[in-house]
């Protein structure tokens, strides 16, 4: 039987795959268009995954760390963190690509520091927001459900941008 910790970072991997599935195809010129009634674009929902996953995963576990500044550019946790609006101008955003860039080099490092996380530092506990249990387990918990409440809304989106369901 998996871990507590082999199970997270299991969840963890198959909501990133599920939403990577989402982006696949995509072309990056629609990532900033809001459709009509909608108040947010791809772009907000995916820096906004890397911001989370970098909380919950990384900064709520072990505080900051030197690794931390190439991660993050300057800026992007008010751009895209909890409570933030999205701007669909493209010039007021990083472009696609950078999001994107950022997306992966959160989960890359968070894959690596998670597998040196303890049984023990799981039970440490932790402020809100956090899924199941108020420890740093409760956060990497919440990262896949938050990555897949975002995701379905990544597929609203392209379904709103005239793109058909994944498969």
């Amino acid at each position: 039987m998996d871990s507590a910790l082999e199970l997270v970072a299991k969840q963890i991997d198959f909501a990133r795959s599920y939403t990577l599935t989402l982006l696949d195809g995509l072309d990056e010129g629609l990532w900033f268009t809001m459709p009509a009634g909608c108040s947010t674009h791809i772009g907000w929902q995916v820096a906004h995954l890397a911001m989370a996953q970098y909380g919950l995963c990384l900064f709520r576990q072990r505080g900051r760390a030197d690794v931390d500044r190439d991660l993050l550019p300057r800026g992007f946790v008010k751009m895209y963190g909890k409570g933030s609006t999205p701007e669909c101008d493209p010039k007021k955003n990083l472009t696609a690509a950078e999001i994107r860039a950022v997306f992966e080099r959160v989960h890359e490092q968070s894959c690596v520091e998670i597998g040196g996380y303890t049984e023990a530092s799981l039970n440490e506990p932790v402020d809100l927001p956090y899924a199941v249990y108020p420890t740093k387990l409760g956060c990497l918990v919440f990262c896949s459900h938050h990555e897949m409440l975002h995701a379905g809304q990544i597929g609203l989106l392209r379904r709103l941008l005239g793109k058909g369901p994944v498969r």
